[in-house]
């Protein structure tokens, strides 16, 4: 015991801990939404391209795309 009346380790900081655990969890929650909706998005973005995108124009781009890294496609 510290001071007589203190047990060591009690030194008020627990309280300190206790708030930062919750703003760690917050920032947490606020990350796994920003990713969800960031991914959400990407997926729409993907979605909304293809539909409205010739299939030439996707054919060429996939071709280009192999082209370019090496795959063969012919």
């Amino acid at each position: 015991m510290r001071n007589g009346n203190t047990a060591v380790g009690c030194d008020g900081k627990e309280m300190k801990m206790t708030m930062n655990s919750g703003a760690l969890r917050a920032t947490s929650q606020t990350s796994a939404l920003v990713s969800v909706l960031f991914v959400a998005f990407v997926g729409a973005a993907l979605l909304f391209t293809a539909g409205l995108a010739q299939s030439s124009t996707l054919h060429d781009a996939a071709h280009d795309v192999r082209h370019a890294t090496g795959f063969p496609c012919h």
